[in-house]
């Protein structure tokens, strides 16, 4: 094995930080139960509220409180059509994420 010292130059290694901080950042969101919960069965499709609350059994205000904090990181979209509001992922790497949190928690 050949190992290469090298050192990031200071534009390189500020641009990993920046990227390591964003990281911080979306996992410190995806690190609550609910949140997770709702982005597994946003992954499946866009669901509306009612949908939501239906199949994770969260109740107002909590699943409203979550969404919220979903919308502001804008790691999920909406869509109202009519009175409904449909949620959906804002981002293939949330996607990504979710997809492998999910191959390997729920797929025991």
């Amino acid at each position: 094995m050949i190992k290469m010292n090298f050192k990031l130059s200071t534009a390189e290694l500020k641009k990993m930080q920046s990227s390591a901080d964003e990281a911080c950042q979306l996992l410190k969101v995806l690190s609550n139960r609910d949140r997770l919960m709702l982005l597994c069965e946003m992954s499946q499709g866009e669901k509306c509220v009612g949908e939501l609350e239906a199949a994770l059994n969260l109740h107002q205000p909590s699943l409203s409180q979550q969404l919220t904090v979903l919308r502001k990181h804008k790691i999920v979209k909406t869509r109202r059509d009519g009175k409904q509001i449909y949620y959906s992922i804002a981002s293939q790497g949330v996607v990504a994420i979710i997809a492998l949190l999910y191959k390997q928690y729920c797929k025991r």
